[in-house]
């Protein structure tokens, strides 16, 4: 099995959204380089950021997510973000109405019942978390093999944060770091 990557970008304080629940400028470093990250075109970073975030990407097999974020996103039209295999809901309430069942999104109501499938769809490669409450969660649960952090210097004050409810100590290995432009890509070991 792939290992399990808790990740996103969060502010220099700790939050991944503000409390109205908007990103403000955590991913404009997404869109501020002259390297495409995906076909689209839309997505432009720096080189050390595309040497970094495509690698990864390229490894994600399955994304955990709660129904908040699905919710916020309507479920990215039943595709995938980011070419990603699978999405897993973490959620007590069903499909919506009217939602394909041949998208490749599966509805569980648990972080380890998540975590387990997918884990059974990604095979060999990464299954991605997706922090805030349902990350650190799995952080708890002590299912989160590595932490990712795209770090912008921004200070938010208050929000949403990255690890949501965890509330005991956990301890990671020195980072990883890589500087692009505005965004400090940092990768921690979970300490076992």
């Amino acid at each position: 099995m792939g290992k399990v990557v808790m990740y996103s970008s969060v502010s220099a304080d700790g939050f991944i959204a503000d409390e109205n629940d908007q990103p403000g400028p955590l991913f404009d470093w997404l869109t501020s380089g002259d390297v495409p990250l995906d076909e689209s075109g839309a997505l432009k970073v720096s080189q050390q950021s595309y040497d970094y975030t495509r690698l990864y990407w390229n490894q994600i097999g399955a994304t955990i997510v709660g129904r908040h974020v699905f919710d916020l996103t309507d479920g990215w039209d039943g595709k995938p973000p980011s070419g990603i295999d699978h999405v897993v809901v973490v959620t007590h309430r069903p499909a919506p109405d009217g939602w394909n069942p041949e998208a490749p999104f599966h509805f569980v109501d648990d972080v380890k019942a998540a975590v387990a499938k997918a884990q059974e769809l990604a095979g060999d490669r990464v299954v991605e978390v997706a922090a805030g409450d349902v990350g650190g969660q799995a952080l708890a649960a002590g299912l989160v093999d590595e932490v990712r952090m795209d770090v912008v210097p921004v200070i938010f004050g208050s929000g949403k944060r990255y690890f949501g409810p965890v509330q005991a100590q956990h301890l990671l290995e020195d980072p990883d770091a890589v500087q692009g432009d505005r965004v400090l890509h940092l990768r921690y070991q979970v300490r076992r």
